[in-house]
């Protein structure tokens, strides 16, 4: 039977080879924090590398749609009824929600001096589409198109940077709210035009 050679005792790393490494994982999980996790989860930048690589721009979209989501979910919490109403009223919401998204359209203007964000959301149920069409005056911005609903605190549609417009055709993953995130990243002010059209209950700016 074949038995492997045991290792020599001065081919193993000594204590302080140990405790060296140890401090050089400590070290590099610290950086990693404080330079990634922390900006992009949580939005706290300590050493301002995240604001630089972009990442504390999307701690900041997360934490703001969570309390978004959190203040949403409050002001639709239904009152506590007997439980022989409950599965009644419950069955009738989603004709309730799908009779009211008639097919509508809108025209929302806004200004954005540098630096400055906003965010337009349409009320939407699942499955419901609306074909749009924004176009930015005097610079570009940086945008995020997503949703949230009470439970759901982000479903990205997609994003990007340095952005003159966009068109095409949204179509709502799930009953909630739906819509842009723009960030005005030009060294001067900037008229964004949104055109709408399509099965939405309402369209209102949130930030």
């Amino acid at each position: 039977m074949f038995n492997s050679q045991r290792p020599d005792l001065r081919d193993l790393p000594t204590s302080g080879q140990l405790l060296r490494a140890t401090a050089f994982a400590a070290v590099s999980a610290g950086v990693i924090l404080a330079t990634a996790v922390l900006p992009s989860e949580y939005a706290i930048d300590p050493t301002g590398v995240g604001r630089v690589l972009g990442l504390t721009e999307m701690g900041e979209i997360k934490q703001r749609l969570a309390q978004e989501a959190a203040a949403d979910a409050a002001r639709t919490a239904p009152a506590p009824q007997p439980a022989s109403q409950t599965s009644a009223t419950s069955s009738q919401e989603p004709a309730a929600a799908n009779a009211d998204a008639a097919t509508r359209s809108d025209v929302t203007t806004l200004t954005l001096a540098p630096g400055e964000a906003a965010e337009i959301k349409a009320v939407m149920a699942k499955g419901a589409s609306l074909q749009f069409d924004w176009s930015v005056a005097g610079g570009h911005v940086n945008y995020d198109t997503h949703g949230d609903a009470p439970g759901i605190s982000y479903h990205g549609y997609g994003k990007g940077k340095e952005s003159k417009g966009e068109n095409g055709t949204l179509v709502a993953a799930f009953d909630g709210s739906h819509g842009w995130f723009w960030r005005n990243r030009s060294p001067g002010t900037v008229t964004i035009t949104l055109k709408t059209q399509g099965a939405y209950n309402a369209i209102k700016r949130v930030v």
